[in-house]
């Protein structure tokens, strides 16, 4: 009997499973070309530097005030403010009210994209690379909702692009439909870092976003991909193995009832393969209902 070894750990399979599960992680981006070997360093010098000179007094309070115009008294004129550092926004109900303006008053798709590229409000936006606002036709029948873009996506600034979008393609082309003929988007349209959970402030911020794209887009039919979606969307707590397969209803801010068909994340369908099938229920539902719609 031939003894038993371990692979090898420099074997393509292992180094695939390596940078697979480091992916998993969040960990996406190298930032050396080559490992340093942090034990071989030496230990850095301080760097001396030459004491500042220490100003007089009367020369520092001088510094601080801005020459006073002709014709007013210089003790009158008040300090020169602090200088401010740009930091990410802290989410507030302050940001989400802006966010609310912001998505009332665009008129088209355009307009909404533009207010969003130049929105601060949501934290999220600092750690990524691009803002992911949407994919497919805007004048098509159906539409389709995310939660958040992953890796993939925050790379290429579209939705649904990486191993569950490929998934979503297969779903899809099974009820003859595909990009050309569905609109996606996500509720959050910048990547949380890491893939985390966004937050539910976060959520908060970006919802009126992705109500006034459902608005503008005006689908027949709204398709809600996992429970978050579902959730935000449809204004309920129940999870998503009971939400799915059952018709809800999404209502515009002007009063308009698309029908909503919640079902599985394509994401979740690949690490729980033996749901596909009733997520293939769920888009066997959306195909007889863009029938009798039509």
């Amino acid at each position: 009997m031939r003894a038993m070894t371990a692979a090898s750990p420099n074997s393509p399979t292992d180094i695939a499973d390596i940078l697979a599960f480091y992916a998993s992680a969040g960990v996406d981006e190298a930032l050396e070309d080559a490992p340093v070997n942090r034990f071989a360093e030496a230990a850095p010098r301080p760097v001396e530097r030459a004491p500042a000179p220490v100003a007089p007094p009367h020369e520092e309070k001088a510094a601080e005030r801005p020459a006073a115009p002709p014709g007013l008294d210089a003790s009158n004129v008040p300090d020169a403010p602090p200088a401010r550092s740009s930091v990410a926004a802290v989410p507030d109900e302050a940001q989400a009210a802006l966010a609310r303006q912001l998505a009332t008053t665009a008129t088209t798709l355009d307009e909404l994209r533009q207010h969003m590229a130049a929105f601060d409000g949501c934290n999220l936006k600092a750690t990524a690379k691009n803002l992911v606002f949407a994919d497919g036709n805007p004048d098509a029948a159906v539409m389709l909702v995310g939660e958040a873009p992953g890796r993939d996506e925050d790379i290429e600034g579209l939705p649904f692009v990486g191993r569950s979008g490929r998934l979503l393609d297969r779903m899809l082309a099974a009820i003859g439909l595909d990009r050309t003929s569905v609109y996606i988007a996500n509720v959050i349209p910048w990547r949380p870092p890491g893939n985390r959970t966004p937050t539910p402030h976060e959520t908060e911020i970006c919802r009126p976003f992705i109500e006034r794209q459902i608005e503008l887009v005006n689908p027949k039919v709204l398709v809600n991909l996992g429970g978050p979606s579902a959730k935000t969307l449809l204004n309920t707590s129940e999870g998503i193995l009971r939400l799915r397969g059952n018709w809800r209803v999404h209502t515009t801010a002007s009063g308009i009832a698309i029908p909503a068909m919640p079902t599985l994340h394509p994401a979740y369908l690949l690490r729980t393969p033996a749901h596909k099938k009733l997520a293939w229920r769920d888009f066997l539902e959306v195909k007889a209902k863009l029938r009798a719609l039509s």
